[in-house]
C-alpha cells in the first residue's frame, strides 16, 4: 500500500514527506504524510469491522493531525 501511495505521489507530483511513527511502548501509526505542515495519519487494516483508533500518544503530540483508516472498502482512494 505505501509504495503505490509513494508512486501516486510522485507521479501526482504531490511533494510530501513520508513517515512511519512508534513509541518505546510499541504504539504505532503505519505511514505518515506530512504536507504544508500539516500530518495526515494513515492506519491499515483490511477488515471493515476492525476498530481502529488513533493512539491517544500520537493525537496528544499532534493534535491537528488527520486520521484515516484505509481498508478493503476504500484502499483504492488511498493508492489511486
Amino acid at each position: 500500500m505505501i509504495s503505490e501511495r509513494v508512486k501516486r505521489n510522485i507521479y501526482n507530483v504531490n511533494h510530501c514527506n513520508s513517515y512511519f511513527w512508534r513509541t518505546m511502548q510499541q504504539q504505532e501509526v503505519d505511514y505518515i504524510e506530512e504536507k504544508d505542515g500539516h500530518l495526515y495519519a494513515y492506519e491499515f487494516k483490511w477488515n471493515v469491522s476492525k476498530k481502529v483508533k488513533l493512539t491517544r500518544t500520537f493525537s496528544d503530540n499532534y493534535p491537528n493531525s488527520s486520521f484515516v483508516v484505509v481498508n478493503v472498502e476504500n484502499y483504492l482512494e488511498f493508492v489511486g
